[in-house]
């Protein structure tokens, strides 16, 4: 099993600081709803949130939307060996049920995790949890996983090829990988001291979801799923 998670990510609602501003209330009014049950997006609302701190880790949802698409639509994930989650700017967790569908289309997406912010579960009602949120750190991820190697991804990392972190990922029962879900800068000093190793596969920064196809696939062909697949299929 490969435990994936999307750190630091740039997923929050609209930080109360801006809710008067022009372009926040302009927004709020053709959504129909308060600023606090809005998504922030950097997109429409950069004129109001230019100035606030860690703007680089901060309104982008689009890039935990197509690197999750990525993950849950692997072969690995479809073979039920890859857990995910997702741990926010502000500090919130989201576990994520590898059977859930996303939506392709953004703006259902942006939808779909307001109502998750708000009901603190998709669906709002019923057994069956695709998505769950809960306010903790990265550090309560890794104490609830209990992963033998937590690994970071990051340009500043020990350069290795495919095929090693493939053998890295393969030579320990619950490898944990850390991937930034922001749109530039690095990890928090408290995100990277949890790591047992950093490692890069490419020296310039690569977007979050290259990362995760890459990690995704070098599990895959570490533990040999594409040949297991076509023995099963051809045997049925």
């Amino acid at each position: 099993m490969l435990y994936l998670l999307i750190a630091e990510a740039a997923l929050e609602l609209i930080p109360s600081e801006v809710w008067g501003h022009p372009a926040i209330r302009k927004y709020a009014m053709k959504r129909g709803k308060h600023p606090s049950k809005l998504l922030l997006d950097i997109s429409f609302h950069y004129s109001a949130v230019k100035n606030l701190p860690h703007i680089e880790k901060r309104g982008r949802p689009d890039i935990v939307h197509i690197t999750l698409l990525e993950a849950l639509g692997s072969p690995l994930n479809r073979s039920g060996k890859l857990r995910v989650y997702v741990h926010t700017f502000r500090n919130y967790i989201i576990e994520v049920n590898p059977e859930t569908r996303l939506p392709r289309n953004y703006y259902r997406f942006v939808g779909l995790m307001e109502q998750l912010f708000e009901r603190r579960r998709v669906p709002p009602r019923g057994d069956k949890v695709l998505l769950r949120i809960k306010k903790g750190s990265i550090r309560d991820v890794v104490g609830e996983i209990a992963p033998t190697e937590v690994i970071i991804m990051s340009e500043k990392g020990e350069a290795v090829s495919l095929n090693k972190l493939a053998e890295t990922l393969t030579s320990t029962p619950k490898p944990l990988v850390i991937i930034g879900g922001f749109q530039r800068g690095d990890f928090t000093d408290e995100t990277l001291s949890l790591a047992n190793l950093k490692v890069s596969l490419y020296p310039e920064p690569l977007d979050a979801w290259v990362v995760v196809s890459r990690v995704i696939t070098a599990y895959e062909e570490g533990i040999g799923l594409y040949e297991r697949s076509w023995r099963a299929s051809e045997n049925t």
